[in-house]
């Protein structure tokens, strides 16, 4: 491979690699999410210990309505940042899934809590 082929290649590289990681760092900043996609994030990680149509307590609280109500179990305003903080940060028995889910896939369970 020749010289300008190859730095052809590391551009085209970094330049997709750079894009991933922006769309990514959008994400985590509370970019919009995908409610639809959301639901399946939820169902396969979350429903375990969580109800999603019931505020009744299952291992984890119920979390229908959540975006209604004023504060979480941890006295924090219902934000898309202090649930991301929770959901990234676990606690009370829930482990972190800040390196379980990406940035988009929590996005998406944001998404998908506001519906609730």
């Amino acid at each position: 491979m020749n010289k300008t082929t190859l730095a052809a290649a590391l551009l085209t590289l970094l330049l997709v690699g750079g894009q991933a990681f922006a769309q990514d760092k959008g994400n985590a900043k509370g970019g919009a999410g995908s409610a639809a996609k959301g639901k399946e994030v939820f169902e396969s990680n979350c429903s375990v210990c969580h109800n999603s149509d019931s505020t009744e307590t299952k291992v984890g609280p119920g979390l229908k309505g959540l975006f209604k109500k004023a504060a979480l179990t941890n006295k924090k305003k219902v934000t898309d940042v202090n649930v991301r903080e929770v959901i990234n940060m676990g606690g009370n028995g829930m482990p972190s899934y800040s390196d379980m889910l990406t940035a988009a896939e929590k996005s998406d369970v944001l998404a998908y809590l506001k519906t609730l």
